[in-house]
């Protein structure tokens, strides 16, 4: 198992080391491991790190069936309105985001916004 230091977490992570440390006090981040690597310092596991979703980073967006919608979305940009709302719906079930849905479709996000709520 490679193991990182606070410092190799917070490079990955692209975030200073207070940042990095601030993120583990509040369990936005891997716990460290039970035993201290060398020099006494605490050590975390890199694939844990690897994996884990840094805050403020979101969700992913670029997943295959949301790319497909969005291009539906595209296509359907001159169908009728209630065509268009039922492709939002999918969209949002398939986790895209609402800006980039109404821009696919040529809308506001404001009118986005209200097609989902009817």
């Amino acid at each position: 198992m490679t193991t990182w230091t606070s410092v190799e977490c917070a490079a990955h992570w692209g975030v200073q080391v207070g940042t990095w440390n601030s993120y583990v006090s509040r369990g936005q981040a891997p716990a460290p491991l039970p035993d201290p690597g060398p020099g006494g310092r605490k050590v975390w596991d890199a694939d844990a790190v690897r994996a884990f979703s840094r805050p403020g980073v979101g969700r992913r967006r670029g997943s295959a069936e949301s790319a497909a919608v969005l291009e539906e979305l595209r296509a359907a940009a001159d169908a009728p309105r209630e065509r268009r709302r039922a492709l939002l719906r999918a969209g949002r079930e398939a986790g895209c985001e609402v800006s980039a849905m109404a821009a696919a479709l040529g809308v506001s996000r404001h009118t986005a916004y209200a097609w989902l709520k009817d």
